[in-house]
């Protein structure tokens, strides 16, 4: 990210050099160097910090390595050109710090953060509004919209790279101590765990390594995951660990962290990549419940699907009308030295068995043409077709064909459309659905984090901003699912699904309500609140009345006032050369 802004290149004998790529040139810095054995000679390790100005062949556009290498450089925080937009969106800010004062956020993030408090709070604003997470287009958002800084200053992107970078382990962890200290922890609550993983090309972040990636695009990846109060549907702290760490491996620390928050009477919803013995036991050992998820067709599971099958899959009175889903359940161990019953709610779907038994369908037919193409070579096939197949080689070692595993294979057609949920506590089929479906809402969550707040993947080159980057999602992550929460609880009153009660139409809506300056004079509101706009300010518990008073109110601090804003146009293309050389 190049800054808007130019400073002079430094000057320092040997470590400083140009050099030019297609129209641009940049300044690179040799921070250290390599000694190579085997060339005998050392060499120079470079980082780009900044392009060099078209106009003036001594001043350059720094990047957040510049600020790295010579934190002393002076950087403007507040740019030069005085003014910000006529036209003001105030709309979707207004439902943002409401959702921002509900959970007392500003005081909290205050008692660490101070003075940028505000700014902390604009960025996340910035994140949940314009679905965005670049810092240099940041200073074009708050030129349009109110904002939480002091008197409303419009900080330059120099300003929040250096904030990125002042935002240290321990406020972030004591944000987090006080956001779980003021839940109640004697109140039985479910706790959806799941996590992800973002491709990074970044070679400064210390976690980000190669792992199975989700989105596996041959880069290396750090995971994130979130713990989620289900019963409340607030995220209550997060993990970011390096990308060759699993998910299973992860998860015990997961259950240590709440247990040091003091939560007392906890249940786990998790999805099958947490399933594992030592997992299961690390849960029983503390004394908390579990619900998990299961194939039908797993090992585990399969031989109670086939005990049940065709004893309910018709019965009405086993019917989950909600999911148009039939389910019963058995008692059964999970391990051959389990000491505990537990319950295995086995659950049939008609329509996901039409879906996975042409998916079992199609990959056997392309396992078998591929096995084809393949007779008369010297070849091995894994697992998988082992699994299907019965693999026939002359003595030679050359492929002669295959033929199918029809015992096998008609079994797992058998299993289409089962899926099983495990508990360790006594529930109906039905409860333990119901309870794992409202894990949607971690799902939802880690789309809203990759999708709706433009956090696909973190754009930044050192490990201490991309850890602020991370810690500013999870506050905004908070925020705009309270926001979702209660269009959702809007949706339920009214009885009817409206398009504009979702967070991004809601969003894009309320930024029509705006505030005009003309003449120079005063801003005032432009046109009175739609009745559609009412109806989602009406799920905020916020009116017309609401809008006005808000309108007032910022309107005064802007007459009070004057915010800064630069409007030189910056490159933001993210150019590679190579460094080294």
């Amino acid at each position: 990210m190049y800054l808007n802004t130019t400073v002079k290149i430094p000057v320092v004998k040997g470590k400083i050099i140009t050099k030019r790529k297609g129209e641009n040139v940049y300044v690179l810095y040799q921070y250290g160097s390599e000694y190579n054995k085997d060339k005998r000679y050392s060499i120079p390790q470079r980082s780009i910090v900044g392009k060099q100005s078209a106009t003036d062949e001594t001043l350059m556009y720094p990047n957040e390595k510049f600020q790295l290498y010579f934190p002393d450089a002076e950087i403007p925080e507040e740019l030069p050109y005085a003014y910000r937009s006529c036209c003001l969106k105030i709309g979707a800010c207004i439902i943002v710090q409401k959702a921002i004062d509900e959970y007392k956020l500003w005081p909290m993030l205050q008692k660490r953060f101070g003075k940028d408090t505000g700014l902390l709070l604009d960025l996340v604003a910035y994140l949940i509004i314009d679905e965005e997470n670049a810092g240099q287009y940041y200073p074009d958002y708050a030129f349009t919209h109110p904002l939480f800084s002091d008197k409303m200053k419009i900080y330059s992107d120099s300003k929040v790279s250096r904030f990125l970078n002042s935002i240290t382990k321990d406020q972030c962890i004591n944000f987090l101590d006080d956001w779980n200290r003021n839940r109640n922890h004697k109140e039985r609550i479910y706790i959806s765990y799941d996590s992800t993983n973002k491709n990074s090309q970044a070679g400064e972040v210390d976690i980000v390594e190669f792992g199975k990636a989700k989105d596996d695009k041959g880069l290396p990846v750090f995971n994130l995951s979130i713990a989620m109060d289900k019963t409340n549907r607030v995220p209550l702290f997060y993990e970011e660990y390096p990308g060759s760490v699993t998910d299973v491996s992860e998860f015990t620390f997961m259950v240590d962290k709440v247990i040091d928050y003091g939560y007392e009477k906890i249940g786990f919803i998790l999805d099958r990549g947490y399933f594992s013995k030592e997992n299961i036991q690390y849960i029983d050992r503390n004394g908390y419940t579990f619900i998990i998820m299961c194939k039908g067709r797993k090992a585990l599971v399969s031989s109670l699907v086939l005990e049940v099958q065709g004893s309910f899959e018709t019965n009405r009175s086993d019917l989950i009308r909600a999911y148009r889903e039939y389910g019963t359940t058995v008692k059964s161990r999970l391990f051959e030295d389990d000491t505990r019953d537990r319950y295995f709610h086995i659950y049939y779907s008609p329509s996901r068995q039409a879906a996975e038994r042409e998916r079992l369908e199609q990959m056997i037919e392309k396992m078998r043409q591929f096995l084809e193409r393949r007779v008369g070579r010297d070849e091995k096939f894994g697992k998988t077709y082992q699994t299907y197949f019965h693999l026939h080689y002359d003595r030679k070692g050359i492929f002669q064909g295959a033929e199918e595993k029809s015992e096998v294979i008609e079994r797992e057609l058998k299993l289409c459309g089962y899926f099983c949920i495990i508990t360790s506590e006594k529930m109906t089929a039905a409860q333990a659905l119901i309870q794992y479906k409202g894990r949607e809402i971690s799902e939802k969550l880690f789309r809203s984090d990759k999708t709706f707040i433009g956090a696909r993947s973190e754009r930044t080159p050192s490990a201490q901003s991309t850890s602020s980057r991370i810690f500013i999602e999870f506050i905004a992550l908070i925020v705009r699912n309270r926001i979702y929460n209660l269009l959702k609880e809007q949706v339920i009153k009214m009885e009817s699904r409206y398009k504009y009660l979702t967070v991004p139409a809601a969003i894009r809506e309320l930024e029509k309500i705006e505030m005009v300056r003309r003449n120079g004079g005063i801003y005032k509101l432009d046109h009175a609140v739609t009745r559609t706009q009412k109806k989602i300010l009406s799920s905020f518990g916020l009116d017309e009345d609401s809008i006005l008073d808000s309108a007032n109110e910022i309107s005064k601090l802007l007459a009070s006032s004057k915010s800064l804003m630069n409007t030189e146009e910056s490159d933001n293309g993210a150019e590679e050369i190579d460094s080294n050389n």
